[in-house]
């Protein structure tokens, strides 16, 4: 390596740190760790099998005491789940007194576990709406093994019960997983209610403080979103996400903005819509379609 590249690469190496020490985000001190991504996303698969016993794991379910299962699977999900938020909880702690924080974080963890019978209830509600909903579907068994709604609907229950224990990083960390995986975007604070139906998905926006009631069934390109976020983190812990009522139907690449819009129960909101005031229920929405002109080809 000549003097001239190894000069520019000092020089460079340089602006990075001083870009490091401006931004204050990359200095972490000793025993500092961020939450390890994919320990996280070991978990949500861990948690899946949990879920659905004999559908994503090694494990013969008719050789197999569930009950065993679950429990193993319980204790293997802990011991990675605590690991992991003890690390979120000192990365965030002001004043780290670490008994503390591994008794806060035992306590979180346990109360996340508490709740996995009911994250059970509620995705097996899901994947009957997806059945339910869905004509082209052929068995529940399909909708567990293949439908991205339902994957990115299963990782939000998670991630939601996580962002109600003000858990830093990792209720995000899992949804970007699903994200990533599936095109659907679903932030952990969202509040969603039992039955819920995403089909086809792919490029649907679900904002923070959006409320989403029973039995809605969302198409592709769905966005619930905000009016305006240029007041940026002044807007932070606001209602800036429009509220969907029970029996809300939204066709594809709707747009519905707004913390104080609110599609009232039992209305369907025709696709390409753009909707920015509130909904009265058992209303049917639907835009001008413009007019289509034939002509001989010649």
């Amino acid at each position: 390596m000549g003097q001239d590249v190894k000069k520019n690469i000092n020089d460079i190496a340089q602006k990075l740190a001083y870009n490091y020490k401006e931004q204050g985000l990359f200095e972490i001190g000793i025993g500092e760790k961020l939450p390890k991504r994919k320990e996280i996303i070991e978990i949500v698969r861990e948690i899946k099998r949990l879920m659905f016993p004999g559908y994503f794991g090694t494990e013969n379910t008719a050789y197999v005491s569930l009950e065993s299962f679950a429990g193993n699977t319980l204790a293997t999900i802990y011991e990675k789940m605590f690991k992991q938020v003890k690390i979120a909880f000192s990365y965030k702690a002001e004043n780290k007194n670490m008994k503390e924080i591994e008794e806060k974080t035992e306590q979180t963890v346990l109360t996340f576990i508490d709740r996995l019978p009911y994250i059970q209830q509620m995705i097996l509600k899901d994947v009957d709406a997806e059945y339910d909903g869905d004509p082209a579907a052929n068995s529940r068994e399909e909708i567990i093994f293949s439908y991205p709604g339902l994957f990115a609907i299963y990782v939000y229950r998670i991630a939601h019960e996580l962002y109600l224990l003000n858990v830093p990083f990792i209720p995000r960390i899992m949804s970007e997983y699903a994200h990533g995986n599936t095109g659907i975007d679903i932030n952990p604070g969202a509040t969603i209610g039992e039955y819920f139906f995403i089909d086809h998905g792919t490029g649907i926006v679900i904002g923070e403080t959006t409320i989403i009631g029973d039995h809605v069934k969302l198409y592709q390109g769905v966005t619930l979103g905000a009016l305006s976020t240029s007041k940026g983190q002044g807007l932070s812990g606001v209602k800036r996400h429009p509220t969907i009522e029970d029996n809300v139907v939204i066709y594809a690449n709707t747009t519905i903005l707004g913390g104080e819009t609110v599609v009232g129960k039992n209305s369907i909101v025709a696709g390409n819509s753009f909707v920015t005031k509130s909904i009265p229920a058992n209303t049917k929405v639907t835009i001008a379609v413009p007019e289509l002109q034939y002509k001989d080809r010649k």
